[in-house]
C-alpha cells in the first residue's frame, strides 16, 4: 500500500500503468527470488518434483491471484478503496460476528510487514555470495532495512517516482532470463498442464506438504487488494497481464535450468541467480536489491494505512500520525515504524538467511486470505445479492485451496514460534480496544437536549456568572440532533457553571466511505445552541479545530450566525476568536463490580488509553484552547456497604461522656 500516488480512478495512461507496477507488485513480484529454491530445496532433482512444482505455482497464480483477487475481490471496492477494513466497512451491518475475521485479517496482514522486508532484501543480497564468496550478508541486510525505516519520516514521494520504471526493469529482466532458459529446454512448457501438479500432490512423497512453499508465489495478492485505492481496478488488471507473463516465464526458466543440471541436487544454489549470465550478476543483484526495497516500502506504507484505518474504525488506540509531505494520502506513524523496524531486525538476526525465513513465511498471509474469503462471501451474498449457489461454490473452491495452504503452513509453526507472540499482541490490542469501547459506550447515558435549552439560554444571559468563553465547544458521541450525553450537561451546570455566548455540540461521524468530508448544522436555539455533525471518511485524518473554524466561517459568511464580531469571530481587542473546547475523559472508578471479562477488558483498555495519544491531540485540538475534565466511569456500582453505627449500652462509656 505504497503512497506514491493516489490514482483511484479507472483512467488508463502510461503513467498510471507505471505507478501500478511500482506500487502493487513489489511483494508478489519478488517471489521468484526464493519460490523455486524453497520448493526443490536439498531434495533430489526429479521431473515429478520440478515439473509438478512449477505447475502448482502456475495454477496457484491462476486460481488464487487471477481469479479470486484480480477478477472477483477487486470488485469489492469501497468508493475506490480496498483492503480488509474497507471490505469490513461495506459488510459490517450484515453480521456482528464479522469483527473477529476482520481483526484476524488485519493482524496477520500487519504481521506480514515484519517478515516480507527481511526475506526480500536477504534473498536479493545473498546473490553477492556468487561474486564475493564468504561475504557476511546479515550486516548488509540490517543496514539496508535500518536506512529504509529511517527515511520513512521524510516521506517517500521523491524515491517513489522511480518505483514504476524500476519495477518495469525488474519484470523485463525476469522475462528475459526465463525466456533464454525456456528456449534451451522448451519441454518445460508442458508443465503448465494441471496433470503435473496433480502428480506432485498425489504421487510424490510428501508432495502435499510442498504447498507451503508453493504458496510463497502468491503471498502479495492480499496487499494487491489493499492497494486498490492507489491505482484503480483497471490499471491493476491490465498490468497484471504483463506481470503474470513475466513471473510465469521466469519460474519456467528456473525449472528449465534445474532440469538441465547434471548434479543430483541444487547444493544450496539459488536457481534465480544461476540462470543469470556471469557478466550480468552484478547488475542483476543491484536490480534485485532495488526491487526488494520497493517490495519492503510497499509493506511498510501499507502498515501505516492499515493502522490509520484501524484507529478510524475503533480497532486501535489513537497514536501520533504525521504527514511528512503535502502529497495526498502519505502518512507516517512513528510508533508503527519503530515496531516494524525492531521486528524486521529481530527476524534477520534470528533466522540469519532467507532459506530459514522461507519456512516461517506464508502462515500469516494464509490466514489473512481466509478471512478475506469470509468477508467477501458476505459482500457477494448481501451487498451484491449473488445467489447462494454461486457464493457456496466460491466458498467451496477457495475454501478448499486456502485450507490446504493453511494446513501445510501450520506445519511451519515450530519455525516461527517467536513470531506468534507478535501476532498475538496485535490481535489482543485490537480485540481489547474494540470490545472495551463497545462496553464503555453501552453505558453512556443520553438526555434530550431540548429540555435543557431554556436553562442554557438563561445561563448564557446571566451577567452575574463570569463568562467562560465566547464559543464553548463540546465533542459529543450523540449522533441524533436532539440528544446529548448527560455528562456534558453536568459539565455545563455543575460546580462553576460555564457561561458562553454560543454553545456548540460537535459530533465526529466516521463514515463507511474512505474520503467523505462534509458537515451538517442544526440550530436548536438561534445563535445560542448549535449542533454540528462532521462526516469524516475512515481514511481522513480528524482535525476538529480546523473543521470547527471552517464551519464558523461558513455560517458567518452566509449570515446564518450573528456574532456581533468580526467575520472570523475575533474582536477588536483580540485578533484570535475566543474558542474553548471541553474534552471529558473518563477514568475507571473503584466503585465498580465487574465480571471477570469486563474487568480484564476495561483495565487493559484504560492502560492502553494511558499509553496512547491524548484526546485533544487525537482530535486535532490546540492545547491552549482545550479544557480537560476527568469524570469517573461507573458501570456496575458496588453494593452499599453494610456499615452500622456501634451501639453503646452504657452512656458513661460513650466517647463524649468522657
Amino acid at each position: 500500500m505504497s503512497v506514491q500516488s493516489n490514482i483511484n480512478s479507472n483512467k488508463i495512461t502510461i503513467a498510471s500503468l507505471l505507478v501500478a507496477l511500482g506500487i502493487i507488485y513489489g511483494d508478489i513480484g519478488t517471489s521468484p527470488l526464493y519460490v523455486l529454491k524453497a520448493i526443490v530445496g536439498e531434495k533430489a532433482i526429479d521431473p515429478v518434483l520440478v515439473w509438478g512444482g512449477v505447475s502448482c505455482v502456475f495454477w496457484t497464480l491462476l486460481l488464487q491471484t487471477t481469479v479470486k483477487y484480480i477478477a472477483i475481490t477487486l470488485m469489492a471496492d469501497n468508493q475506490g478503496e480496498g483492503g480488509v477494513f474497507s471490505l469490513y466497512a461495506l459488510v459490517r451491518r450484515y453480521g456482528k460476528g464479522l469483527v473477529i475475521p476482520t481483526i484476524l485479517g488485519a493482524t496477520t496482514l500487519l504481521a506480514d510487514g515484519i517478515i516480507t522486508p527481511p526475506i526480500s532484501v536477504a534473498s536479493a543480497v545473498e546473490g553477492l555470495d556468487l561474486v564475493l564468496p564468504g561475504l557476511p550478508t546479515v550486516p548488509i541486510v540490517i543496514v539496508i532495512l535500518s536506512l529504509l525505516f529511517f527515511f520513512q519520516r521524510f516521506g517517500t514521494q521523491r524515491v517513489g517516482v522511480t518505483f514504476g520504471p524500476m519495477m518495469l526493469v525488474w519484470f523485463t529482466m525476469l522475462f528475459s532470463l526465463g525466456a533464454v532458459q525456456i528456449a534451451q529446454y522448451p519441454e518445460i512448457l508442458k508443465s503448465l498442464s494441471p496433470v503435473y501438479a496433480w502428480r506432485l500432490l498425489m504421487q510424490y512423497p510428501s508432495g502435499f506438504w510442498l504447498l507451503g512453499a508453493v504458496f510463497l508465489a502468491t503471498t502479495g495478492a492480499e496487499a494487491l487488494y489493499s492497494d486498490l485505492g492507489h491505482c484503480g481496478r483497471r490499471n491493476i488488471r491490465i498490468t497484471w497481464i504483463m506481470v503474470k507473463v513475466c513471473l510465469i516465464t521466469n519460474y519456467l526458466g528456473q525449472a528449465a535450468w534445474i532440469m538441465t543440471q547434471s548434479e543430483d541436487t541444487l547444493n544450496g544454489r539459488n536457481p534465480f541467480y544461476e540462470i543469470m549470465p556471469a557478466w550480468f550478476l552484478w547488475p542483476g543483484i543491484v536490480i534485485a536489491t532495488f526491487a526488494a526495497i520497493i517490495a519492503s516500502q510497499a509493506l511498510i506504507s501499507g502498515s501505516y494505512t492499515l493502522i490509520s484505518e484501524a484507529m478510524s474504525l475503533n480497532f486501535w488506540p489513537r497514536v501520533t500520525v504525521r504527514q511528512p509531505t503535502n502529497f495526498k494520502g502519505q502518512i507516517y506513524i512513528p510508533s508503527v515504524n519503530n515496531i516494524l523496524w525492531v521486528g524486521c531486525i529481530m527476524m534477520i538476526l534470528y533466522f540469519q538467511n532467507s532459506a530459514h525465513m522461507e519456512a516461517a513465511y506464508g502462515f500469516s498471509i494464509t490466514i489473512a486470505m481466509m478471512m478475506t474469503t469470509v468477508l467477501l462471501a458476505y459482500y457477494m451474498l448481501y451487498y451484491q445479492k449473488w445467489s447462494w449457489l454461486v457464493v457456496g461454490l466460491f466458498l467451496l473452491v477457495f475454501g478448499t485451496i486456502e485450507t490446504s495452504f493453511f494446513i501445510t503452513n501450520v506445519a511451519k509453526i515450530k519455525e516461527r514460534w517467536m513470531f506468534l507472540f507478535f501476532e498475538l499482541f496485535i490481535f489482543l490490542v485490537m480485540y481489547t480496544w474494540y470490545y472495551s469501547r463497545k462496553l464503555n459506550n453501552r453505558f453512556v447515558r443520553f438526555v434530550e437536549l431540548g429540555q435543557y435549552t431554556p436553562l442554557i439560554r438563561e445561563l448564557s444571559e446571566d451577567k452575574e456568572v463570569p463568562r467562560f468563553a465566547t464559543h464553548l465547544v463540546y465533542l459529543t458521541k450523540a449522533n441524533r440532533r436532539e440528544e446529548i450525553e448527560e455528562k456534558i450537561i453536568r459539565s455545563i451546570f455543575s460546580k462553576q457553571p460555564k457561561r458562553a455566548d454560543v454553545y456548540w455540540f460537535m459530533h465526529i461521524h466516521r463514515t463507511d466511505e474512505p474520503y467523505t468530508l462534509d458537515y451538517e448544522v442544526t440550530e436548536l436555539v438561534d445563535d445560542k445552541v448549535i449542533k454540528v455533525t462532521i462526516n469524516v471518511g475512515f481514511r481522513q485524518q480528524v482535525r476538529s479545530e480546523m473543521f470547527f473554524r471552517k464551519v464558523v466561517a461558513d455560517l458567518v459568511e452566509n449570515r446564518e450566525l450573528n456574532l456581533h464580531q468580526r467575520p472570523d469571530g475575533s474582536t477588536r481587542y483580540n485578533s484570535e476568536p475566543d474558542i474553548r473546547f471541553v474534552v471529558i475523559e473518563k477514568f475507571l472508578s473503584v466503585e465498580n463490580e465487574f465480571t471477570f471479562r469486563e474487568g480484564v477488558l476495561l483495565n487493559v483498555y484504560f492502560m492502553l488509553r494511558h499509553m496512547a495519544q491524548s484526546d485533544e491531540r487525537a482530535f486535532g485540538l490546540d492545547r491552549s484552547d482545550v479544557v480537560v475534565e476527568q469524570v469517573p466511569l461507573v458501570l456496575h456500582p458496588a453494593r452499599p456497604a453494610d456499615l452500622a453505627r456501634k451501639a453503646y449500652l452504657n452512656l458513661d462509656t460513650h466517647p463524649k461522656a468522657k
